[in-house]
């Protein structure tokens, strides 16, 4: 069958399309229509991502397709193997898609989706009311986020976002306001958009400079959840003693060990399926490469051409 190879470290340009054998081995036998690419898949196939995996291997940890007895299902291998014609996947791990719900709006809810529903839902614990800010608000976890944070009832919801097309993009889906995401001045815009108050809730995704900024603006009892890092500019000290002066909390998310806890997968994606086909919540389509084309659906997505999800097309 054909596959994306990764046989050694470094950016787009490692990706091969190769001829491998069929995968072999327990669990459900996966006829591959579509593969999610997702920001992570750029540090994996860098080397920065842990667990680091073995060379070669094939990228890929999300798929919709049909199983032998005609089941179309979305399910996760974080293991990899997604980039490819068939892939094998646990039994557990397969969903079954209603026939409402697209192939690609159905892999923005796996990784990107059940993201945000665990972070507004457990990390944040976002109560009804409560002012939320979605950092990155244009990006695959950002704009499920704010959508969501609007059905379970969040008071206002204040996006940042670095371009203007990228502001109005969540607006669009539901946000009161939308505030330039850069570092510098963060807070002040981000203060003056919640009418000049601090905000109960940040979902931070950015890492550096934009992480510390967004604790000046948490009122007190205020939680941030860091998820990322797309600034790659390190990780900023924190001092415990400034969390406790205003009763802050710092969270830290990780889907993987999340979906590990009971009723943390199934029953998720069945509200984010029940909420997309009643068109509450639209997860936002980008673009479809061929199979052949993941190093130019790499190259866009970490040059930032792309908006929504993207997808390969065995």
């Amino acid at each position: 069958m054909r596959a994306i190879q990764c046989a050694r470290f470094g950016g787009p340009e490692v990706l091969e399309l190769v001829e491998t054998g069929e995968p072999s081995g327990d669990g459900l036998l996966v006829e591959v229509s579509a593969a999610g690419v997702n920001f992570a898949d750029t540090s994996r196939i860098a080397g920065s991502y842990h667990p680091v995996p073995p060379l070669p291997f094939i990228p890929g940890t999300e798929v919709v397709g049909r199983t032998s007895d005609g089941r179309r299902v979305l399910a996760h291998t974080f293991a990899g193997g997604g980039f490819a014609e068939r892939v094998l996947v646990a039994a557990d791990a397969a969903a079954t898609v209603p026939d409402d719900v697209t192939d690609t709006q159905a892999l923005a809810l796996l990784v990107q989706g059940l993201a945000a529903w665990h972070i507004l839902r457990g990390s944040a614990r976002l109560a009804a009311g409560e002012t939320v800010v979605v950092n990155a608000a244009a990006g695959g976890v950002g704009t499920l986020a704010v959508q969501l944070a609007r059905c379970f009832g969040a008071g206002r919801i204040i996006a940042a976002a670095s371009t203007p097309e990228r502001r109005a993009l969540a607006l669009s889906l539901g946000a009161d306001a939308a505030v330039d995401g850069a570092a510098d001045g963060y807070a002040d815009r981000v203060r003056a958009a919640n009418h000049g108050r601090p905000v109960d809730v940040i979902l931070e995704s950015v890492g550096g400079r934009v992480f510390t900024a967004g604790l000046d603006v948490l009122a007190p009892f205020g939680r941030l959840v860091t998820f990322g890092n797309a600034s790659r500019e390190g990780r900023p000290a924190l001092d415990p003693g400034d969390l406790a002066e205003r009763n802050l909390a710092v969270a830290g998310f990780w889907l993987r060990p999340a979906l590990a806890l009971p009723g943390a997968y199934a029953e998720p994606l069945r509200e984010l399926f029940t909420l997309t086909a009643e068109g509450r919540l639209r997860p936002q389509v980008g673009a479809e490469y061929p199979l052949g084309e993941a190093a130019r659906a790499f190259t866009d997505l970490l040059a930032r051409r792309t908006t929504g999800k993207v997808v390969l097309r065995p």
